[in-house]
């Protein structure tokens, strides 16, 4: 796992209008998850990591983030207490991490450059860089958006099972019905404690509730989400709790 601070250059050939969709995309999503975000009076606040599958199968997505961004987030005043790292994989092994941020602009500056490109799930390095971060600086949640699973599901499931162990809940957002997906999203969910959603282009608006919701819980955990009270954060308060999440 590479800690890079800027994404590979993109090639001539490849769709700069559908990086910067997500690039706005995910810029958005920071702005609304910090403005929910309830500070826990840590010194330097929550920490997520926003991970995404940016191989070949994703790059519908990409165009489907830029036409539903406005639904998707809904940006209100700034309230901090949330830094987010992006993490992102696709061609050939390239498996990146950003530094953690606390600004939508640094975020963006990050995600500008990034293209799908053709290339296996690698989401087994995904879930080892967040142990090592953890293990570092407590990591309060991952979020993982994708559409596929091509590794071994027990490798997966391990790994899970001890960011369980260390309090960090996987938030598995699946695109797509693919069963094999699926399978290994919910045991990934289930055993760190956390909770798998579908996304589609119907629930665009529960995404990013749902997503706010993470960021609440990411910065302030159960007690944060019971105070907030709003339909989403009961959702996901019943999930963390089927799950045996931690407050």
């Amino acid at each position: 796992m590479s800690n890079d601070k800027t994404p590979a250059p993109r090639k001539a050939d490849q769709k700069p209008a559908a990086a910067r969709s997500d690039s706005t995309a995910i810029d958005a999503f920071v702005r609304h998850a910090r403005a929910l975000a309830q500070p826990t009076g840590a010194k330097d606040g929550g920490r997520l990591i926003l991970a995404l599958d940016a191989t070949m199968s994703r790059q519908p997505t990409w165009d489907l983030a830029c036409s539903l961004q406005a639904e998707m987030f809904d940006a209100v005043s700034r309230a901090g207490g949330l830094n987010v790292q992006l993490v992102y994989f696709r061609g050939f092994g390239e498996c990146r991490a950003s530094r953690f941020v606390r600004d939508t602009s640094s975020l963006k500056d990050l995600m500008v450059k990034i293209d799908c490109r053709g290339g296996h799930t690698q989401i087994g390095k995904v879930l080892s860089h967040t142990l090592k971060e953890t293990e570092r600086t407590k990591v309060n949640a991952l979020v993982y958006i994708g559409d596929a699973m091509e590794e071994n599901v027990d490798d997966l499931a391990d790994k899970a099972g001890r960011l369980g162990l260390h309090g960090v809940p996987v938030f598995a957002f699946q695109e797509g019905h693919d069963p094999v997906a699926e399978t290994a999203f919910k045991e990934v969910a289930r055993l760190s404690k956390g909770a798998w959603f579908r996304f589609d282009r119907n629930a665009a608006s529960t995404l990013s509730k749902l997503l706010s919701a993470v960021a609440v819980y990411a910065t302030g955990g159960l007690k944060a989400l019971e105070a907030r009270g709003r339909a989403e954060d009961r959702l996901m308060i019943e999930h963390l709790k089927k799950s045996g999440g931690r407050g």
